[in-house]
């Protein structure tokens, strides 16, 4: 059987492809959020399907998990270098659903 080859853009697609991905990314690149943060500004997303996003961008090295000692003891959630890396693409697609998309 032949080795699978590596195609960046459908590897790239499978994971910005999640349903929740871009926009947590697209909310971590104004700055960190505490998980009741990234929830109030994810219209409809369920605590349940954030904590596992999160934990798959965490697994991924997309997004950095901080937790600071308390009382009380707070979780924020920051893009790292690979996350920032995205900024460029989501820019491009807000940009490009504000032209073609906002036909109201």
């Amino acid at each position: 059987m032949k080795p699978k080859e590596f195609c960046p853009v459908a590897e790239t697609a499978n994971i910005l492809g999640r349903k929740w991905t871009l926009l947590i990314i697209y909310n971590l690149l104004r700055g960190g959020k505490r998980f009741n943060e990234l929830k109030a500004s994810l219209d409809g997303i369920s605590s349940k399907t954030l904590s596992k996003e999160l934990s798959a961008l965490v697994e991924e090295g997309m997004v950095h998990r901080k937790v600071s000692t308390g009382p009380p003891v707070a979780v924020e959630y920051s893009l790292t270098e690979m996350g920032r890396d995205l900024k460029e693409l989501i820019e491009s697609m807000r940009s490009w659903g504000s032209k073609w998309l906002d036909k109201k």
